[in-house]
């Protein structure tokens, strides 16, 4: 795109009148830019793996609506699929067989899951599997780290406090803090910290929440070593592990970290792809563990458009999609050629990219961290500055330093190659300011 035509005059136009109706003139805080400064883009609709906004601007599109859109923008099978529903209702308030055509699928594909509920959103999905865990086990302490995000559920909206192992503090307005009493936090990637939370607290500790990669705050790729001694721990004191696989799910591979770490949670939690781009999001498991749901168990969870079937037309036809072969290999080996390229190019650059499957995650500092605390806020600034250049260069990336960037099936290599070209001038370019 040519940095002299860019225009943003109809988005500034919309913004302004937003925020005469709407707090911040959002519906979701990091879409105000508040973080890398400029204009927020109204989009007008998407193509392939391209946005276009209501100025006519056309960005490559890095967020894919922050991670579900695995096939690209208006994939013309999800499309047709979803065309074809509406036609017959969008909404039933009634059960149907698509819900059970897209429970059996993930159901006899993922060997964790042995049952699922469907509900509207991620938060939903990790609030619910929290209250089961609970239900489940007698006990009301979880345990959650630092740096993962699991929505915006009161109990789970917490910070850290001054020790390893803290009772979380609210870190939000509007929050008591008697809610998060029951919410411990520890550090990622500290073994210490967590041999000494299980020894002193794990019989007191219904679950253990933690996302499959943590993608959130940076990219914290854990080691698998932790991850299974996180596994065990839980195991022997009689503790759920929720695997939070909201954006890690059937995005870092058809089994999502669950398999790329080789273990097995006793709860899992999805979104995102699941529902094909259309609002969705489930909990599952274990069959002794979900059987304590509602109508079946004492734990309540019900939701009016849960398992709406326009949502489970869209996610079966993207997971069916996504089963045929090859699919998460070339996805991988693209985003590896893709990010190989782009650090090529920078070689004497303070800066790392950070790639896992289909996720890549841009951080103006050396070494990878693996914990959130080990984030330079200094390099964080530094992408933030860059991101109205990416913009104004046709490079759509997520608003926010910390925030993690995907591709889709439909981001070729040939339009990688241009893009990274483009995305190492601007990041080498930001590096030696």
């Amino acid at each position: 795109m040519d940095g002299a035509n860019h225009k943003t005059e109809k988005s500034q136009r919309f913004f302004n009148l937003a925020k005469e109706v709407t707090p911040g003139g959002v519906h979701s805080p990091v879409r105000a830019f508040l973080s890398v400064g400029g204009c927020p883009r109204f989009i007008d609709h998407g193509e392939g793996p391209y946005l276009i906004d209501v100025d006519g601007n056309r960005y490559l599109d890095f967020c894919c609506s922050w991670g579900p859109l695995i096939l690209g923008h208006a994939d013309p099978d999800v499309v047709a699929a979803v065309k074809a529903q509406v036609e017959r209702g969008m909404t039933y308030g009634a059960s149907t067989e698509l819900e059970y055509e897209l429970a059996q699928f993930i159901v006899s594909r993922i060997e964790a899951v042995e049952k699922i509920r469907f509900v509207s959103s991620g938060t939903e999905a990790v609030m619910s599997a929290v209250r089961l865990a609970r239900g489940f086990t007698g006990r009301d302490l979880i345990l959650k780290f630092d740096g993962c995000y699991h929505g915006h559920s009161d109990h789970l909206l917490v910070k850290a406090g001054s020790g390893l192992a803290t009772l979380g503090q609210p870190s939000s307005a509007g929050v008591p803090e008697a809610i998060t009493q029951n919410t411990a936090l520890l550090p990622l990637d500290d073994e210490e910290a967590l041999q000494k939370m299980f020894a002193n607290h794990g019989d007191q500790l219904a679950a253990v929440v933690i996302e499959g990669i943590p993608a959130n705050n940076g990219l914290l790729i854990q080691r698998h070593d932790y991850m299974r001694s996180l596994r065990a721990l839980t195991e022997k004191h009689g503790t759920l592990l929720i695997l939070d696989e909201v954006i890690t799910g059937f995005r870092v591979g058809f089994g999502g970290a669950a398999e790329y770490y080789g273990i097995s949670p006793d709860l899992i939690t999805y979104g995102k792809i699941i529902g094909g781009g259309m609002p969705v999001g489930a909990f599952g498991g274990r069959a002794d563990v979900m059987d304590t749901v509602s109508p079946q168990g004492p734990v309540y969870q019900a939701g009016t458009l849960s398992g709406n079937p326009v949502a489970m037309v869209a996610g079966l036809t993207t997971l069916k999609k996504l089963s045929s072969d090859n699919v998460y290999a070339e996805l991988e080996n693209r985003n590896r050629r893709f990010v190989s390229n782009i650090t090529s190019r920078l070689a004497n650059s303070a800066v790392t990219i950070a790639g896992v499957a289909s996720i890549f995650w841009i951080v103006f500092q050396r070494d990878l961290p693996r914990a959130a605390s080990s984030i330079d806020s200094d390099g964080i600034a530094h992408y933030n500055r860059m991101h109205e250049m990416m913009l104004t260069a046709g490079m759509y990336l997520p608003p926010s330093g910390y925030e993690v960037c995907f591709l889709s099936t439909v981001h070729t290599d040939d339009i990688l190659d241009k893009a990274a070209e483009t995305i190492a001038g601007i990041i080498g370019e930001e590096a030696h300011q």
